[in-house]
């Protein structure tokens, strides 16, 4: 039985354990994710502020770039011919070092085309434009001096148009940023154009965005990769194909605007557009070659549209998508770390419980049975001595008899009532002592009589329905309860003198509970009444008792949710009455 019980109780705190570490260890991922994700927002929005900054540097830088081209479109009208079969590729060359640029085109209307006509490009005479789509339109706009009305993006001037940097038709390799001019003095559109590589390119270095984002990722061990994505042309891009089957990706409506894309997941593109058509942060944990990755995609409004971000048909957008890609793994293994780590003290920190307990309960159980064999013992003594006073009185039964005989020969009728009176009486305690039913709270209460009877204390009992056979377990708190206060009335009554030495026991027993009132002779007794007399060390009998006694008492009735009063009843007599439930 005791195997079992230890068994149980190492079960469960087992199952604590347990529960403990499971909780601890999904609220500590908890924290960590969160964690994770507020550093992964701070981190955006420091890679936000330098793309939008570096973003809207650009445009600025490219606008200048547009009013160079629209001056050199001016100064190139002033040099050449205003026909175009007056001006030579060589006179386009010297013209286009002499302004600084990479080549000057210029284009001529025909009947159903508009064509590259001359240039200093020798790849670019005769090239069609019907297809450059929407140069075409704005170019027969220019032509005819109408306002440029295209959607399509670009910086408008008068006389003039520049569309963003591009890549060339006539070269895949050629990233060119394009300017058109034609004010009606010359028979040709004057087309100058910069070299990407040359201009853009290098205030993209200076500007440092990219530089930025690689920087941040070599120096954070968890970052795997930063992206900034075109919503509406990810993941693929546009792009074209002219007419001699080459493919053509169109700059401005790349998928990838900064940053690297290498780590991908078949997921990406759905979460790219939640996060762009929501406005809110989507987050998603994959694995990808094995490794367990976080990705964050976050929107970043722009504060003005303009030229460097463009949906697929070309026009602006007021958002892009960032994107954070880190190793889950690192988080992964802090938290294993921390688990372990408190694994470790949890153990500990059980064992040492355990060992505390054990050594607790081998003191209790010893405590428990010295208390119980003091217990035993007492019970001993008291019952032995109920027995001895029950052999006492058979043996002088006989004496008794003659005694009575003796006084009803001598006609002594007066003695032999107060004798025989006094007899029954005795009988009677006895006789009521031994229906209690109980031997060892019988052999309690026939100890307190012959304790009395040895202080001069008359100790009376009077018991209504007391049925306490089968108490089992109670027997041995009904003791303690009457025993002290037994004690306590007799330790009151030995103040005074012999004449008032009176204590009065009562017990009764209902169908749902058990009383027991004690009354002894107390002078003052509602001063007494009202002190606390039920707490432990209060005590009225100073350097003699603890005051102890009413203290227990007020303790095993409150376990059994009895109720314990002191009543004073007049101003010499206490009454201590404690009520048990059945």
């Amino acid at each position: 039985m005791q195997r079992n019980v230890w068994l149980m109780a190492i079960s469960v705190i087992a199952a604590l354990i347990l529960v403990n570490n499971t909780v601890y260890y999904f609220l500590t991922k908890k924290t960590l994710e969160d964690g994770h994700k507020q550093e992964m927002l701070r981190l955006a929005k420091q890679i936000e502020l330098s793309v939008e900054q570096t973003r809207k540097g650009a445009e600025f830088y490219e606008e200048q770039i547009g009013r160079e081209l629209r001056t050199a479109s001016i100064a190139a009208q002033y040099a050449l011919d205003p026909d175009i079969e007056k001006v030579t590729s060589d006179q386009l060359q010297e013209l286009s070092e002499k302004l600084d640029i990479a080549h000057i085109s210029l284009l001529k209307r025909t009947e159903d085309d508009i064509v590259l006509y001359q240039s200093s490009d020798p790849t670019q005479p005769g090239t069609s434009t019907k297809n450059w789509k929407p140069w075409y339109e704005i170019f027969q706009q220019l032509f005819n001096q109408d306002e440029v009305s295209s959607n399509w993006l670009g910086q408008k001037m008068a006389n003039f148009w520049s569309g963003p940097f591009e890549t060339s038709s006539t070269d895949k390799q050629k990233i060119y940023k394009w300017g058109y001019y034609y004010d009606g003095t010359t028979n040709y559109m004057i087309d100058p154009y910069v070299d990407f590589k040359s201009s853009q390119e290098t205030y993209m270095q200076i500007a440092g965005v990219e530089r930025l984002l690689t920087d941040l990722v070599d120096k954070d061990e968890s970052l795997l990769e930063i992206a900034v994505f075109n919503p509406r042309t990810f993941p693929e891009g546009i792009q074209s194909t002219d007419r001699e089957g080459d493919t053509k990706e169109h700059i401005v409506q790349r998928s990838l605007l900064f940053g690297t894309y290498g780590i991908k997941s078949d997921s990406d593109v759905k979460f790219v557009q939640q996060a762009y058509h929501s406005n809110t942060i989507v987050t998603n944990t994959d694995k990808v070659d094995g490794r367990q990755i976080y990705k964050m995609f976050i929107p970043v409004s722009m504060s003005d549209r303009d030229i460097s971000v463009v949906d697929e048909l070309g026009n602006p957008l007021n958002n892009y998508v960032l994107t954070i890609i880190s190793d889950y793994g690192i988080i992964q293994e802090k938290l294993n770390k921390q688990f372990l780590n408190l694994g470790l003290i949890i153990t500990l920190l059980t064992l040492a419980s355990l060992i505390i307990a054990i050594i607790a309960m081998r003191y209790a159980k010893q405590s428990r049975d010295k208390a119980v064999a003091v217990t035993q013992e007492t019970y001993a003594e008291e019952i032995n001595s109920l027995f001895h006073s029950i052999r006492a009185q058979r043996h002088d039964f006989i004496n008794h008899v003659q005694t009575i005989h003796s006084l009803a020969e001598l006609n002594k009728h007066k003695e032999l009532v107060a004798y025989t009176k006094e007899l029954t009486g005795e009988i009677k305690v006895m006789n009521d002592i031994i229906n209690i039913g109980n031997p060892a709270i019988a052999a309690l209460i026939r100890s307190k009589i012959s304790q009395a009877e040895g202080h001069r204390i008359h100790f009376q009992c009077r018991f209504n329905g007391l049925r306490l056979q089968g108490m089992g377990g109670k027997t041995l708190d009904i003791n303690r309860i009457l025993g002290n206060l037994i004690d306590n009335a007799f330790d009151e009554v030995l103040k005074y003198g012999e004449e008032e030495r009176n204590v009065l026991l009562v017990g009764n027993q209902t169908e749902h509970s058990l009383e027991f009132m004690v009354t002894n002779a107390c002078h003052q007794a509602e001063e007494q009444a009202a002190k606390p007399l039920f707490e432990a060390g209060y005590s009225t009998k100073q350097n003699q008792h603890q005051g102890l006694g009413l203290a227990i008492v007020k303790g095993i009735v409150e376990r059994y949710k009895g109720e314990a009063a002191v009543v004073a009843e007049g101003q010499d007599q206490l009454t201590v009455i404690v009520r048990l439930p059945l």
